[in-house]
């Protein structure tokens, strides 16, 4: 599995930003059948959840992002996105997609879960 992720870039605090994630799975295995999540590293800082999104298409998000970021799947085209409104300066980060069919609920918030990584999308927001 493939991850390409994009979209990032330099922004204002309070304007908005989409992310893509496209994904390139094997034919004989669906897109549909993965759970896909979001993950952002800060400078100097350990990587951390920022949003998942399973194979119902529930959303589940980290509490820092809860009500500004909307994460949404487009299994048509296998990709991911993530919505992120009102942006402030500590959403500044690289921003990974990841993939995997094992992912259980109560570890959706958990990189181990994740076999699959995306390059990352740099997200700047000043101030």
């Amino acid at each position: 599995v493939q991850l390409q992720a994009s979209g990032g870039g330099l922004v204002q605090a309070g304007d908005s930003l989409r992310l893509s994630c496209v994904a390139s799975v094997p034919s004989v295995v669906s897109f549909r059948r993965y759970v896909m999540s979001w993950f952002r590293q800060a400078p100097g800082k350990q990587r951390e959840f920022v949003s998942a999104i399973n194979r119902d298409s529930r959303p589940f998000y980290s509490d820092s992002v809860k009500g500004r970021f909307a994460i949404s799947r487009d299994n048509a085209k296998n990709t991911v996105y993530l919505q992120m409104n009102s942006l402030k300066p500590e959403d500044t980060a690289v921003y990974y997609c990841a993939a995997d069919q094992q992912v259980i609920t109560s570890s959706y918030s958990s990189d181990y879960s994740y076999g699959y990584w995306g390059q990352g999308t740099l997200v700047t927001v000043s101030s």
